[in-house]
């Protein structure tokens, strides 16, 4: 029968009593191990480089001649550890930064995700934890576990979550203008609503809860001013839109231009819109003005054909 070991954990500290003329040394005479774990290779180890006034643990090189700082920490991450972190491979030009510890904090090991979705392609971070243990009275061994490390994946993750943030900045700053246009205009349906980060912004339309007129705006080529009926029962909304619907030249003849009727039988709201083709948030800061004008202009028009049918019973 086959004898199976337990592995039993040796505290680091009994193994190294000092991180730099301990750990740090060991590891530039062992760097293969830590290259295994990481699946990058590591060669020319130098240990205690000069970054500024501050003094690297260990920088190695990869195979393509990129420098590669370490960083070790045998107790828990912490705040002055990332920031040397960062410090050391902007000063150094390094093309990637991996921080050993034995410990990694939920807030670090968010940062270092973090790091490796909005960093450029060409820079990596890895934060690798740094266990040791026996088995049946051997040798002490280490074992380095990657926690974070980079990915094609983390690195587009990224940049989509930039690309919607500044999605949120561009449409921030439209609605802003838009709302001042439109009081400006004294089209004032909207005029208690807030700016906000989304692609449209709503206001009751006054004749009864679940009825609003809504400003849509999408990155290009488009915009829309809609009525939309949430009731939130759907056989009222869909009989709301019935009743409105069979006013439709009436209401078109006072709009001034034919209107999109999307009853969406498939879902519980139905709505009315007209959509616009000036330009959308994309198509250059310079072209709002016109845009928000004609969405403004529409939006008292589409107001001013569709209230008064409810008025008529």
């Amino acid at each position: 029968m086959t004898t199976i070991g337990k592995l039993d954990p040796v505290p680091l500290r009994d193994l190294w009593k000092h991180e730099e003329r301990g750990f740090s040394a060991w590891l530039e005479s062992n760097l293969d191990s830590l290259s295994e774990a990481i699946g990058v290779s590591l060669s020319d180890p130098q240990r205690e480089l000069k970054a500024g006034g501050f003094q690297v643990d260990l920088v190695a090189e990869d195979d393509d001649g990129n420098r590669v700082i370490v960083e070790n920490q045998l107790e828990a991450t912490d705040h002055d550890h990332l920031g040397k972190v960062l410090t050391y491979l902007t000063n150094l030009d390094a093309k990637a930064a991996v921080w050993i510890t034995s410990e990694p904090r939920p807030e670090h090991i968010r940062a270092i995700q973090w790091l490796n979705e909005t960093t450029p392609d060409d820079i990596a971070f890895f934060l690798v934890r740094l266990a040791a243990y026996r088995i049946a009275g051997s040798d002490p061994a280490p074992l380095f576990t990657v926690i974070v490390g980079p990915s094609a994946e983390a690195k587009t993750f990224g940049k989509q979550k930039k690309e919607l943030a500044e999605r949120h900045v561009l449409r921030l700053r439209f609605w802003e203008q838009l709302l001042a246009r439109a009081k400006e205009k004294g089209v004032l349906l909207h005029a208690q609503r807030a700016p906000s980060k989304d692609s449209w912004i709503s206001a009751g339309a006054g004749i009864r809860s679940g009825l609003s007129f809504n400003y849509l705006i999408w990155m290009s080529e488009e915009a829309a001013v809609e009525f939309w009926i949430d009731t939130g029962d759907k056989e009222e909304n869909k009989r709301i839109f019935d009743a409105l619907h069979a006013r439709k030249a009436e209401v078109e003849q006072s709009f001034g231009a034919p209107l999109s009727w999307e009853r969406l039988d498939d879902k519980r709201g139905c709505r009315v819109r007209f959509v616009l083709r000036h330009g959308g948030l994309s198509d250059g800061e310079e072209k709002w003005p016109e845009i928000q004008n004609v969405m403004v202009e529409a939006m008292d028009r589409l107001a001013k054909s569709i209230k008064p049918q409810f008025a008529k019973g």
